[in-house]
């Protein structure tokens, strides 16, 4: 067998694509490889590592089911402990005897004739597989806004995405693009160092208030030693998350009361933390919780009644060489923009790579033109032997493992019967694919996406064509259960 051939190809060594992997060793796939872009692991959590980054959803539900990690310095821990984390089990595992660093994936194609994947890499190197899997996730490729002028700003622009440690900040009069959760949390880290602070803000965003707490050494060694006491916590901090977000989102039809009641209590914490009405005012969205992606912080508010920091909300009309000029005619100088603008999700992280199945079916062509689809948020019709990990109604909870976990449930089962066939290739159906989309666009339904009002929201949840297709609206309980009983009927298997 050629050294350019491989049993699975997987695209990412984020936290996907380390699962994956994990999954795929434990049913005896050896001959794997994990192709990474970035010269380190850990995905966002490597890319990302801005001043303020933190987890925003608690630590014990932020983690593999199969891996606790006792550790955690605070509820809701810091980034760096989270890269630390993925090393961990990356080690144990014996998972990084696979990852190649530093392999950027130009595009994949399937071979009708061989019956394997042809993964092209921009060294010019191409790979052969059998099975291909994307783990790129949802949020890959950073995006830059485009305003009038950026690319001529004199100063320094730097992405959070793209962190320089060694530029020095303090003294200098920066400007934030983007008031995200991102933003939420690095605004309030560089008001402590800059001389001036003005923050550009497109859409107010729903800022609920944090209960975090530090977990002293004495608890640590506690879950360390007796692991059924953090799983105890887990429980608690699972079940709470996903009542929230199925009660609160996707049974908005029923449960709108517990909505209002979440942005009640952003309400009372922004008036608590603001005294000046019209700072509040600009700082209130006008749209309902839940449209757009909610955050927790006990400092953003309170960052802007520093005398040094400013907020513009009037939007942004050109970037001048030495400043921004905002709609309403007014300029700042600065000498350094910050983009908190978030990701490119629709136009490039789905897919993040050209894939191209069976008859010449271009996957991201197909997403646009036929609606954004995949089966248990897997697997697609005409891409034989593909799984795509961040795909169209695939995200469920606000944790990203819990999508991780119940995807690895996917693979095992579908492989598993893979192997117990002796099966060659499988492909999903084009009437279970269906089935599914209809399954999901019915729960959405109900949901505050269609029934709230999003108009003003401008969330990266929504897709141009107004449809929000990445979550799976149910319970992550659900997601996992439906690994154990999704029909095996639903694939071809040759």
């Amino acid at each position: 067998m050629s050294a350019n051939y491989f049993d699975v190809v997987i695209v990412g060594a984020g936290f996907g694509g380390i699962g994956a992997a994990i999954q795929l060793h434990r049913l005896g796939y050896d001959n794997i490889v994990i192709l990474e872009r970035e010269d380190e692991l850990g995905g966002t959590w490597h890319v990302n590592r801005y001043p303020g980054l933190t987890v925003d959803c608690p630590s014990t539900t932020y983690s593999y089911w199969f891996e606790p990690n006792p550790y955690w310095s605070r509820l809701y821990a810091p980034g760096p402990e989270l890269k630390k984390y993925a090393e961990h089990v990356v080690d144990k595992y014996d998972v990084r005897r696979v990852i190649r660093f530093n392999s950027n994936v130009e595009g994949a194609r399937w071979d009708d004739e061989t019956q394997l994947w042809r993964v092209a890499l921009s060294g010019g190197e191409t790979l052969s597989a059998q099975f291909l899997i994307a783990a790129t996730g949802f949020l890959s490729q950073p995006r830059r806004p485009d305003i009038p002028g950026i690319e001529t700003f004199a100063g320094r622009v730097i992405h959070t995405a793209a962190w320089d440690d060694s530029y020095v900040l303090e003294g200098r009069a920066v400007g934030v693009i983007g008031t995200g959760s991102t933003g939420v949390q690095v605004i309030p880290e560089l008001a402590k160092c800059v001389s001036e602070l003005t923050v550009y803000q497109r859409t107010p965003i729903w800022v609920l208030p944090k209960i975090d707490f530090a977990f002293p050494s004495a608890v640590q060694r506690l879950f360390a030693r007796m692991p059924f006491t953090q799983r105890l916590v887990r429980w608690f901090t699972d079940t709470t998350v996903d009542a929230v977000m199925v009660l609160a989102m996707w049974k908005y039809r029923h449960f709108k009361g517990l909505n209002i009641g979440a942005s009640t209590l952003c309400a009372v914490h922004r008036f608590l933390s603001i005294r000046d009405k019209e700072l509040r005012r600009k700082l209130t969205p006008d749209y309902d919780f839940g449209c757009k992606r909610p955050t927790m912080s006990n400092t953003y508010y309170r960052t802007f009644a520093k005398p040094h920091v400013r907020l513009v909300n009037c939007g942004i009309e050109r970037i001048e060489p030495d400043g921004v000029v905002a709609r309403d005619g007014s300029k700042r100088f600065i000498d350094t923009l910050v983009l908190a603008t978030g990701f490119d999700v629709w136009d490039v992280n789905l897919p993040a790579l050209e894939v191209i199945g069976r008859d010449g079916r271009d996957l991201g062509k197909w997403w646009r033109e036929n609606r954004f689809q995949a089966y248990e948020g897997v697997s697609v019709p005409y891409f034989p032997n593909f799984l795509t990990l961040a795909s169209p109604y695939a995200w469920v909870g606000l944790s990203w493992f819990n999508t991780v976990e119940y995807q690895m449930r996917h693979i095992a089962r579908l492989l598993g019967e893979v192997q117990n066939r002796g099966a060659r290739t499988f492909e999903v159906t084009e009437e279970a694919n269906a089935r599914f989309l209809d399954q999901m666009t019915e729960l959405l339904d109900d949901s505050v996406f269609y029934l709230g009002n999003c108009v003003n929201s401008r969330s990266y949840w929504f897709n141009a064509a107004g449809e929000a297709p990445l979550f799976r609206p149910t319970s992550v309980s659900n997601a996992v259960k439906e690994q154990l009983r999704f029909p095996l009927s639903d694939y071809t298997l040759v």
